[in-house]
């Protein structure tokens, strides 16, 4: 069983990502697997591509056991930490120029670099049990997977700060007064929801949705959006070598365990 898991589901690819045991927290294989598994959908030409999670969570950003196993020298972290973080933004970047509509059903907390995934969906469905929340400033990362490089024009710079700053746990339903998801339903109804949702989308030509998206995520937005990637995965890797960070996600693992 991979880390990531394909499926059709009425003219739709379901991509679920799956390592529930560690709350579908990152790592470089699941990535690699899900930008595999991203690439092969867009052959397909699928009435949609649709992203959930496995188990109870949507996914909670990079495995910070994983950084701590790298942890060994800051030259072997460093390393690490530029291939989780920069597969996770080419990822993104694959999502905004997927050639049909693409949909995040949220299942359960999405939190850290995560939320990239659910930004770069044009539509997004959320459990009630759902939230989104960054953590970077209880850990010492810097903010990735387009935190900086996509929140902000979404919601507003000074709502995109205010939620890093305090570290401020979105509820389904405010991520719907946000505008960050379309709907929030009882976890049983999320998968029929969806569902629903591609149907509706069978209806229309799929050229107008592919020319649409095209026309939202032209190759200039996409290319800001890169070097804005490019600058978050910069600091994160200014930050993630320092020992006040290295303490930092010890601590954090500590809490937790």
């Amino acid at each position: 069983m991979g880390l990531v898991e394909a499926e059709t589901r009425g003219g739709a690819i379901w991509i679920w990502l799956n390592r529930p045991d560690r709350h579908n927290a990152l790592v470089p294989a699941l990535v690699s697997e899900l930008r595999s598994a991203i690439a092969e959908a867009a052959t397909a030409e699928p009435v949609a591509l649709v992203l959930s999670g496995r188990g109870s969570s949507f996914s909670t950003g990079g495995d910070i056991g994983g950084f701590l196993d790298h942890a060994g020298s800051q030259a072997t972290l460093r390393a690490y930490s530029d291939e989780l973080v920069g597969s996770l933004h080419e990822t993104i970047l694959d999502l905004l120029s997927f050639p049909a509509p693409v949909v995040a059903a949220v299942n359960g907390p999405v939190t850290g670099g995560s939320a990239g995934l659910m930004l770069a969906a044009d539509m997004v469905a959320m459990s009630g049990t759902a939230f989104v929340q960054p953590y970077y400033n209880q850990v010492g990362f810097g903010p990735d997977g387009g935190w900086t490089a996509l929140l902000p024009d979404r919601i507003g710079t000074s709502k995109a700060l205010a939620i890093q700053y305090r570290n401020t746990r979105i509820s389904a339903s405010e991520a719907v007064e946000l505008g960050l998801a379309v709907c929030q339903v009882p976890g049983a109804e999320l998968v029929a929801t969806v569902d629903d949702w591609v149907v509706d989308l069978g209806k229309g030509f799929a050229q107008t949705h592919r020319t649409t998206r095209q026309s939202v995520w032209d190759a200039r937005r996409c290319a800001m959006v890169r070097d804005r990637l490019d600058q978050e995965k910069a600091r994160f890797l200014d930050l993630v070598s320092r020992q006040s960070t290295l303490d930092g996600m010890k601590e954090f693992t500590r809490k937790r365990a």
